[in-house]
């Protein structure tokens, strides 16, 4: 008797659960459109490198991201058809350049056109200025810009992920403390897709120490 006590409890409990459980599913649909639209907004840097010719080139970069503190690196995937690529096979540095959301249209116009039928530099205006540790210049009107050079590189499908190691950081002077850029101050362009951006909402969202 108390066994058939304790089955039937147990049975009762855990029918009791599993409604529980289901009842807190959440139904899902496949996605249709491309599959890394879910991923964006991303910010937006600008790539410039050195290219055959001893010309620069500039390119917007949506897909980048830091990968490790020791050493300090920042991977940018490079479509392999692009001007870019070449450049960087050329000559193995690059300045990765933070613009401001004020500089939206330059953005979406430089991604527009290759390197390869048109000198952005000189068609767009590029203002460029003497980097410190590297041959590459550096965009003058970057809110920050990092000096690097590549460390290593992988092939996936289309796009080659470049790994670039930072030899140097530097930011406009008042716009950034020790945690990031203060977004009171200046924005970043968060490429969503083709012309739409999006900006970083200012306001600051604290998580709780504790969910108890």
């Amino acid at each position: 008797m108390r066994e058939k006590y304790v089955s039937n409890t147990y049975r009762i409990r855990r029918t009791s659960f599993l409604r529980n459980v289901n009842s807190l599913c959440v139904s899902f649909v496949e996605y249709k459109g491309v599959f890394y639209r879910l991923l964006h907004p991303r910010p937006t840097v600008l790539v410039i490198t050195l290219c055959p010719g001893n010309r620069a080139n500039i390119m917007p970069a949506s897909w980048n991201l830091p990968i490790s503190e020791e050493p300090p690196t920042i991977g940018v995937a490079v479509y392999r058809e692009t001007f870019t690529y070449q450049c960087l096979n050329h000559h193995p540095e690059a300045t990765i350049n933070v613009p401001s959301i004020d500089h939206v249209d330059l953005i979406y116009q430089l991604g527009s056109v290759s390197g390869k039928e048109v000198d952005k530099i000189k068609e767009f205006n590029i203002q460029l200025i003497p980097s410190d540790v590297v041959k590459v210049p550096t965009w003058r009107d970057a809110i920050a810009v990092y000096e690097t050079k590549v460390m290593n590189r992988l092939d996936v499908g289309e796009s080659t992920l470049f790994v670039f190691d930072v030899l140097k950081v530097k930011v406009k002077p008042g716009i950034a403390d020790e945690w990031s850029i203060d977004f009171s101050k200046t924005n970043i362009p968060l490429h969503g897709a083709g012309r739409v951006f999006h900006r970083v909402d200012p306001r600051k969202i604290f998580a709780r120490k504790s969910l108890k």
